[in-house]
């Protein structure tokens, strides 16, 4: 694979597009999960695949639309499913968590409703549901890529307003923090993630991306930026790794990335409890 990079587009742009993906997944999903938040990448990108199934629909429909990048309607559709979760967060104010599966079975709904008049599966959509290193075109590269300039600049210059949201909300909004604003810039993040990231990983599959890194982390980090640190080395292992596995296995890249994940995640489950035990019979 590595010849074949330097003599083939496509893999230079799935590789390209997986190590960017590997980097922003995790470095988003650290909040999602500290927050709480974990179940809004589901709600998310099932949201996004009835944006791509609309746009399947559409070019099937309409000759003239044939041209028309399914992964630009589903980022539409998951910023506005974004978008709703927070109108319905402020309408549940006690119950804030119901805007997540209200939106993620709205997502399922409208979803099977195009793809049944589309007359069910095909080729294209198998590979967004479950990722393809082929289908990454160079256009897909350059959005992801933009997608990642944003959301790690976005990262830094309000790293410390995202920090004291997620660990202390109150004390962040008794301080004078737009919380309001400012997380509606991270959730608008997290569905440009999400729709970016299913070219490779597969709609059905980029949650996890955005969650196992971040669970493995956890296990063994001893600060929250290491804990960053980690998640970000952890998904890119995972998705390099899932990208080679998937080329000479000739299986789905979202499978491999995803299991890859979750190998990472039970060596640091078992590293952490050995070593708690090892410590323990020392003393």
């Amino acid at each position: 694979m590595i010849a074949g990079i330097f003599h083939y587009e496509f893999l230079q742009n799935a590789f390209l597009t997986g190590m960017l993906i590997g980097i922003i997944g995790p470095l988003l999903g650290v909040f999602i999960v500290v927050r709480r938040l974990s179940l809004i990448a589901d709600a998310l990108s099932h949201v996004t695949l009835a944006g791509i199934a609309a746009s399947l629909l559409i070019e099937r429909k309409f000759a003239m639309m044939s041209g028309l990048n399914p992964l630009y309607l589903g980022m539409v559709f998951s910023v506005g499913g974004s978008l709703f979760i927070e109108k319905l967060r402020g309408v549940y104010k006690h119950y804030q968590e119901l805007a997540i599966p209200i939106i993620l079975s709205s997502g399922i709904g409208l979803g099977v409703i195009f793809i049944s008049l589309a007359n069910g599966f095909n080729t294209d959509l198998f590979s967004y549901l479950f990722g393809s290193v082929s289908a990454v075109s160079r256009t897909d590269l350059w959005v992801i890529f933009s997608i990642s300039i944003l959301v790690i600049l976005v990262i830094i210059l309000l790293y410390k307003e995202l920090f004291l949201l997620s660990f202390d909300e109150e004390h962040a909004k008794a301080s004078g923090i737009a919380a309001k604003s400012i997380h509606f810039i991270f959730i608008v993040m997290v569905a440009l993630v999400i729709a970016a990231s299913m070219r490779i990983v597969g709609i059905l599959l980029v949650s996890s991306l955005m969650t196992l890194p971040v669970a493995a982390s956890i296990r063994i980090a001893k600060g929250f930026k290491q804990t960053i640190f980690l998640s970000v080395l952890f998904g890119e292992i995972s998705v390099l790794g899932g990208l080679f596995a998937a080329y000479y296995l000739d299986l789905a890249p979202g499978g491999t990335i995803v299991m890859l994940a979750v190998l990472i995640l039970v060596i640091t489950i078992l590293f952490k409890k050995f070593s708690v035990a090892g410590g323990g019979g020392a003393e």
